[in-house]
Parts: structure tokens; sequence; C-alpha cells
């Protein structure tokens, strides 16, 4: 396993880290159990879960993800030996995605990143994952009305709701530093301006800046490098990548209409459409080849892309069970020559982001 620093913090968290939301639905506690035991025997030290987990996200289940984590650590007697990185779900004013969610706090508008929501969010994590504190606190998404989850164009004009200023959501944050119950924050699927915004303040009134920012990255979603990128190793707050696979579309198995058993296309049709685009089916089949060109399983080539990647600090990998995750972290000791990435690139610049 190899290590990176998680921003300019003093923790050292594997350049792997594991995805979580598929516990307590795909991947039952037995089995989660088990990816747990095995990911942490391979020297993954960091997991990354959220409040709203597991996915698709139910009021049934909405938790146990951080639930079961806690439990394991509990077991296991192991939480100074990992780091936890969980998330506080927010409003956004043209409720896409997943940004309803009723159950959580009254869910909608009431979603806000205010004081209030902040104490209680933390303090419910902290009692599921069963810690007196997080390693790394992220805001899921934004209050504020800009393009996520597939989509790519910011409408300005649009009538948003009100959304907590950035100068109070650090203030509270800083709060929550100085009790101890979460060490570090970060920030998730947000814009160039959003992490601008969070690293000018946090300079302006001496405050910890934000250690990493959680956004998608993979070989059919590359839209992190056109401002993100430079964003992220000048000022040291690296991507911590999920949906490395494209949530899995990237292996090849959705292909020509397939739809594998446990799948989350099959469990839950018409929820992640994103994915399924004809442009984005031509550069999977073009990215499957290449891997075959080279004798490389297609998911390897992917995730070894994303591992290349000089501002990522962690790529996220998400399982539902421990076939996947042993034939996953082969892509640790994967090192993509240059002329394979110039072929990558070759296919990207025929048609970028195909797939969002």
């Amino acid at each position: 396993m190899r290590y990176n620093k998680l921003g300019t913090t003093n923790l050292d968290i594997s350049i792997i880290g594991l995805g979580t939301m598929t516990f307590g639905e795909q991947a039952s506690k037995d089995e989660a159990f088990k990816i747990m035991d095995y990911a942490f025997d391979k020297g993954v030290n960091f997991f990354d879960t959220a409040e709203m987990y597991p996915v698709y996200p139910r009021k049934e289940t909405q938790g146990l993800s951080e639930v079961i984590i806690g439990e394991w650590i509990n077991s296991r007697n192991i939480r100074e030996k990992i780091t936890i990185g969980t998330k506080i779900s927010s409003s956004h004013p043209k409720g896409i995605g997943y940004t309803k969610l009723s159950w959580i706090r009254n869910g909608g508008n009431n979603l806000k990143f205010d004081k209030k929501n902040l104490n209680e969010a933390i303090n419910s994590s902290l009692k599921r994952l069963k810690t007196d504190y997080v390693d790394l606190y992220q805001l899921h998404w934004p209050e504020r009305n800009i393009p996520i989850f597939g989509n790519l164009d910011y409408d300005h004009d649009y009538d948003e709701k009100e959304w907590t200023p950035i100068e109070e959501v650090l203030s509270h944050l800083n709060d929550l530093i100085k009790t101890g119950k979460i060490r570090n924050f970060g920030v998730s699927n947000e814009s160039p301006w959003g992490i601008m915004k969070f690293i000018n303040v946090t300079k302006n009134k001496n405050l910890k800046p934000p250690a990493s920012i959680q956004n998608v990255y993979n070989l059919i979603n590359r839209v992190f490098d056109i401002s993100h990128s430079e964003i992220s190793m000048r000022e040291k707050c690296g991507l911590l990548a999920y949906s490395p696979l494209a949530s899995g579309r990237l292996t090849g198995k959705y292909l020509f209409g397939k739809k594998p058993k446990n799948s989350r296309f099959l469990l839950w049709p018409g929820r992640f459409d994103r994915h399924f685009t004809k442009k984005g089916e031509e550069a999977i089949k073009k990215y499957i080849k290449l891997a075959e060109e080279y004798n490389i399983k297609p998911n390897i080539l992917a995730h070894a892309f994303v591992l290349s990647r000089p501002f990522l600090t962690s790529s996220i990998m998400g399982v539902a069970s421990l076939d996947q995750l042993k034939e996953n972290l082969f892509a640790v000791d994967v090192k993509l020559s240059s002329e394979i990435i110039k072929k990558i690139n070759d296919i990207h610049h025929y048609d970028r982001n195909p797939c969002v």
C-alpha cells in the first residue's frame, strides 16, 4: 500500500480508501466485516462514509453504514490506526439527486450547514460510529445552486434558496475542531469557485484550511482536470476520488444492456441514468479494448489511471463483496506506462467526459 498526506495535516492515508455506501444495503454486516478486515490487513487505513448511507438512501436504513463501521472498529479495537471520513447532508435548491432526504433533520430546505444542523449531524454520526471524534468531516454537497450529480451547466439566474454563508460554515466547523469532535474538514461535490472561497476565508481568518475535496473522477468523467486540478495541487487540497469505476460501468459488465445480479442499476433502475449514455458506451468499449491490448483487466486499468494522477490523495474504492475488493486492490501495484497514458488521453481527447 502507498500513502499520501491528507492536505496539510500530519495524517498519512492510504492511496486506496474504502467506500462504504454499500454497507447495510448491497453488502450485509457480515460481508462488510470481511471487507473491512481484508482492507485493513492490506494497509487500507482510510474509511469513507456518510450520515445518509447506505445508498440508495432510505429512511429505514439511514445511518446503517456508520453503525456497521462503528461496531467493526469497536470489536477490533483499532480506532487510532484508521482515519474515518464521514459527511453531513444538505439541501439543494433544485432538489437534485438525494437532496430531499425528508427523514434526515426534516429534509429539504431544512438541511443546512448552520450550527444547529452541524451539531446534530456530528453528534449522531459519532454515536453511530462509536467514537469521540471524526478525522475528516465533509460537506457532502453545497447548499447553494451549483451543478452536481451529472449536471455541468451553472444557472446563475436560478431562484435559489437562502444558503449558509461560507464564512459562517467555517466558523461552526472551527468550533467543532476546538471541541475535538472533528479534527479536519473537507468539501465534496464542490466547484472551483467554492473550494477557493473556502481556502481564502481560512487564510484570511487564520483557520484550518480544507484538507481535501471529494469529487467524482474516472476515465469517462475527468471534469476535475479542467479547473479543480490546479487548485488542488497549488493549495495542497488533494482529491479524494469517488466513483473511479463510474459505478462499475468501466468494468464493461453493463455493456450491451447487461444488468448483473445485485448491481445498483438492477436494484434501482432509473436512479443512475447519468451513467448510461451512448457516447459513454462507445468510450468504455475503447478503454476495454485498450486494456485487452496490454493484457490488463478493464477495472484494473481504470483504477490504475486514477491512482496515477498527481493531484490524488486517495481513490475511494466502493465494493459490495470481498471478491471485488481482492481483485481491485491489485491496481495498487500497477504502474501505467507513458505509452498507455498517451493512448488513454487520445481516447479522452476524442470525446471529453462522455459520461458525467
